[in-house]
């Protein structure tokens, strides 16, 4: 169906790789549409619980494709609001796992700023080296890292354009976890599972707050928690996961009965 990704559902947890090995995974617009495209379509089930976004062993995604950059002028960049799509991937709602190995730069390092959890192998190499080919970032990259890892961490990358390894990723707070190669994915298909284990408008409610964080001021940031951790009172989650913790039974999130008409 994908020329450019392969897709695979185990379960709750719904898989995208990249699969362009001969361009690193470069990423163009055929990436973005058949990403948006499988994307969308696992948010909207709700049998999906989690997504992962992933690449190969030598790659997650390598930047945007510059053949394809650069057959561009401001007029067809403006009329196409080049990378938007993206902005949609962003904004879906069900918790998204990014697992680097090898190369994520440029818009590589931002699709992976974009998932909710980053898991790198120790071999993954992350930066945004833009300004090496008379360019800055595009898809979120100075906004998300700059939120990610402080203002003088993000000038430092972007104004020198320099790639760091797992390791310097992990220390500045870029990453998650840093991971032997060999278990990245195993790793992050058990991690996956977890989330995709509790129940998904919940998952939902919980990865919102922890976004709006970025966007509000402190005060207007626990009213919205507040808000959401209200409105969940009565749902058919917190209704089974706090009965079962009183029975001492484990809940089951993704098998409950109705809530009962008042």
């Amino acid at each position: 169906m994908y020329e450019t990704i392969e897709t695979s559902v185990e379960g709750r947890v719904a898989t995208i790789r990249f699969n362009r090995p001969k361009a690193l995974n470069a990423l163009n617009s055929q990436v973005l549409e058949e990403v948006l495209d499988a994307a969308t379509k696992y948010d909207a089930d709700p049998a999906i619980g989690c997504l992962i976004l992933t690449g190969n062993e030598r790659a997650f995604a390598a930047g945007a494709d510059i053949a394809e950059l650069n057959e561009q002028d401001y007029a067809s960049m403006y009329a196409s609001n080049f990378f938007t799509g993206w902005d949609r991937i962003a904004a879906l709602r069900i918790p998204k796992i990014a697992a680097v190995s090898g190369y994520a730069l440029g818009g590589g390092c931002e699709v992976a700023m974009m998932c909710d959890i980053i898991l790198a192998a120790d071999t993954a190499k992350f930066g945004q080296p833009e300004v090496k080919i008379g360019c800055i970032p595009g898809i979120g990259g100075s906004q998300r890292l700059t939120k990610l890892v402080g203002k003088a961490r993000a000038m430092d990358l972007i104004l020198t354009g320099r790639m760091i390894d797992a390791q310097e990723a992990y220390d500045m707070g870029l990453i998650s976890r840093k991971i032997p190669a060999d278990e990245l994915l195993s790793v992050a298909k058990e991690t996956a599972e977890t989330v995709a284990g509790y129940a998904r408008d919940i998952t939902m409610m919980a990865r919102a707050c922890v976004n709006a964080a970025d966007e509000n001021s402190l005060e207007n940031g626990i009213r919205f928690e507040r808000q959401m951790y209200h409105a969940l009172f009565g749902s058919p989650a917190q209704q089974e996961g706090m009965t079962a913790f009183l029975e001492k039974r484990k809940p089951n999130f993704n098998e409950q009965p109705e809530l009962e008409d008042a």
